[in-house]
Formats: structure tokens, C-alpha cells, sequence
């Protein structure tokens, strides 16, 4: 007999990113990060948010925010706190979890020794992080610990046993029923819109615990699996130009672009 509950413990993973409005620089062969804004990633905020609404239905009891990487991440903490998360976990290191460094496989084994001591029914991911854009952590937690997974979800309803996740697809959406928790999950953008966190909430966020952890004594090979050879900077593209009319639109696509025979 399968046995039911109906409250979960969520676990969210959370990561210090550059700020998505921030113009990055490229310098010594890699992305310049000194003196750059950093913040939550939005696609792991997104994850918050679903985990909060969820145990504000009662179907979660405990939210926990966890994330890689050194001392001021414990800044992204505090806003994932101050969103909902009831406490958090900060494993931490001074690899670049860019993928320069700290890389997804590694990121995916700490993470499984968090949700095994935690004895998590959820794990809620960011589809990607917006400096990697990898997507891999999510699947490769999910075979780390033999549990079932959806991602890119747009959609989630649970009973805290099981769960209906609709999922983006290049060719729409689908629905994907997972009949026993636990899961990972790993949120996409038309999930939900992130809450501001308020002033009374970010000074609650404060006094909540956060659980301190070296990545390096967790028994954990840290090596990097591939290489990044170089990192280099786009092209510049060359300068638009306006047009008075559709027709003198067409005639330029045809006659200077090619793009119309």
C-alpha cells in the first residue's frame, strides 16, 4: 500500500547570477564579474514564487531555499526569504558557478546530498541559469536520485501525492502527470510572476535561519567535466535603417538583402 500524505517539503534551488539588465564585459579570456550587479536568477525566482504559492494552498508545509556559491549569495538567500522560504541552506564555495569553474554535474551531486539529507517531496529548479543557459542541473539531480522529472513547466497543480505539470514544448504545451511524488521540477517563465518582496518581509527575512556548508567537505569531485576554450564577445551588428514605406521595404529585402527572390 502506497502511503499518502497531503502536506511536502519543497527545496529550491536559488542562484547568484549578473543582473539581467547588466551589459557584461569580456576580459583575460572570460566574463568580467568585479564591480558588476549581481541578483537572483529570474528563472529560479519564478521557482520561489511557485513554492510559496503552494504552501499558501497548504499543500506545502516547509519551504526551503538552497544555493552554490561564496559569502554575499547569502544576499540571494535573503531575497528567496523574503519572498516565503521559511529558511535556507547555503553551501559555499569561491568556484565560479558560471560554468567556468563549478560546472552542472557537481552542482547536481551537492544538490542530491541536500535533498536526501533533507528528505524533500519537491525539488523546484529555474530551467536554466541566465549565465550558463545549460538546463542540465534539473535532469541530472532527477537521474542522481532516481526520481521522476518534468521541465519547462507553465503550469503546476498538486494534492501534495501526486501531480499535473503542463510543460512548454517547441510546438505548444503538454500536460505530464506524475501519479507519486517525490519530483524535480524545473519552472519556466509563463509559470508566474514573481511577488515583491515588502519592507516587513525583507526584515522577517533577517532573523530567518541559514544553514552554512563548505562545497568542498561535502565528498564531492568539484572537477571541471569540460573546458571553455574561449569566451569572446558578438559581433557588432551592423546599424538599422528606416524605411518610409512597406514598399521600400520589400524593394531593399529583394534588391540589397537578396532575402526575396
Amino acid at each position: 500500500m502506497i502511503q499518502t500524505k497531503t502536506t511536502m517539503k519543497i527545496l529550491v534551488g536559488v542562484k547568484r547570477v549578473v543582473d539581467y539588465a547588466v551589459k557584461v564585459r569580456v576580459q583575460n579570456n572570460t566574463v568580467d564579474l568585479k564591480n558588476i550587479k549581481m541578483s537572483l536568477n529570474p528563472f529560479c525566482e519564478i521557482a520561489i514564487e511557485e513554492a510559496v504559492r503552494l504552501k499558501e494552498q497548504k499543500v506545502a508545509d516547509e519551504v526551503v531555499a538552497v544555493t552554490i556559491g561564496p559569502k554575499q549569495s547569502t544576499e540571494t538567500l535573503r531575497t528567496a526569504l523574503a519572498m516565503g522560504a521559511d529558511r535556507a541552506i547555503h553551501v559555499k564555495t569561491d568556484l565560479r558557478t558560471d560554468y567556468m569553474e563549478l560546472q552542472p554535474f557537481a552542482i547536481s551531486q551537492i544538490f542530491q546530498k541536500i535533498v536526501e539529507a533533507e528528505k524533500s517531496d519537491l525539488v523546484l529548479l529555474g530551467k536554466q541559469g541566465i549565465d550558463s543557459d545549460c538546463g542540465q542541473t534539473g535532469p541530472m539531480l532527477a537521474g542522481l536520485l532516481g526520481w521522476p522529472q518534468v521541465t519547462f513547466a507553465c503550469n503546476i497543480e498538486t494534492d501534495g501525492v501526486s501531480m499535473t505539470v503542463e510543460r512548454e514544448t517547441d510546438s505548444g504545451t503538454e500536460s505530464i502527470k506524475i501519479h507519486q511524488l517525490p519530483a524535480v521540477v524545473t519552472c519556466d517563465l509563463r509559470l508566474n510572476e514573481p511577488r515583491y518582496a515588502t519592507l516587513p518581509n525583507i526584515m522577517k527575512a533577517k532573523k530567518k535561519k541559514v544553514d552554512t556548508m563548505a562545497a568542498e567537505d561535502m565528498g564531492i569531485d568539484l572537477t571541471p567535466r569540460n573546458q571553455v576554450l574561449k569566451v569572446f564577445e558578438p559581433p557588432p551588428r551592423k546599424e538599422g535603417i528606416m524605411v518610409e514605406s512597406v514598399d521600400a521595404l520589400i524593394d531593399k529585402l529583394r534588391n540589397e538583402a537578396g532575402l526575396i527572390p
